[in-house]
């Protein structure tokens, strides 16, 4: 354990150390960083981390991150409200979104099955999307989950609890390389793959 002259700046270091992929040499260079800047930029760089805590929802009806109940994409009367793409977190609604390709809504699963993680099925977002199929006029779910094991694990899960559905389920193209993330893929690569999607039901029955 470092000693430092201050238990104020051993308490950042603390935390910020807590940080995904943040050690404690990194996280000292930052909180250093911070005592350099004006007490102002400071102060605004701390309530932004707090309204991160006290004001970001999801929204109720795709579960994406969002200021309020209703985000901007699932309120937005310029959207595609017949087409749902099904997505792991965030940070795939953002790559597809930069892709300029995509102009329908989506459906954040915060997840996806992965039994050594012990994530279930439960766990997720699933039957909220289930139900919101249903009872719209959803005419194709698109699955756009990483090309992985557990990915195509989700896919096949979701697959058969739409079969009794009338919405077409499709799947992106096979421009994202097997094992890779979504949010790791170019934006042409990844917007292709929206473009180009295919029929679920071939990628299943080309397992057999």
């Amino acid at each position: 354990m470092e000693n430092f002259s201050s238990k104020v700046l051993q308490a950042a270091v603390d935390e910020f150390s807590k940080l995904p992929g943040i050690g404690r040499k990194t996280a000292l260079r930052l909180v250093l960083h911070l005592l350099r800047q004006k007490n102002e930029e400071v102060h605004f760089f701390a309530g932004a981390l707090s309204n991160l805590a006290d004001q970001v929802v999801y929204c109720k009806s795709c579960f994406n991150i969002s200021d309020n109940e209703i985000c901007d994409i699932c309120s937005s009367p310029r959207r595609d409200k017949s087409t749902i793409c099904v997505v792991e977190d965030l940070r795939d609604v953002i790559a597809i979104e930069n892709t300029g390709q995509y102009h329908g809504m989506y459906h954040v699963l915060g997840g996806i099955i992965s039994p050594m993680e012990g994530i279930g099925p439960d766990d997720l977002n699933i039957e909220p999307l289930i139900n919101r199929v249903k009872k719209t006029t959803t005419l194709e779910v698109i699955l756009a989950l990483s090309t992985t094991m557990e990915g195509d694990t989700t896919n096949f899960y979701i697959y058969r609890k739409l079969q009794d559905s009338t919405a077409k389920v499709s799947t992106i193209a096979r421009g994202i390389a097997i094992g890779d993330e979504l949010e790791y893929a170019d934006e042409v690569t990844l917007g292709r793959s929206i473009l180009n999607r295919t029929p679920y039901q071939v990628n299943v029955s080309s397992k057999k």
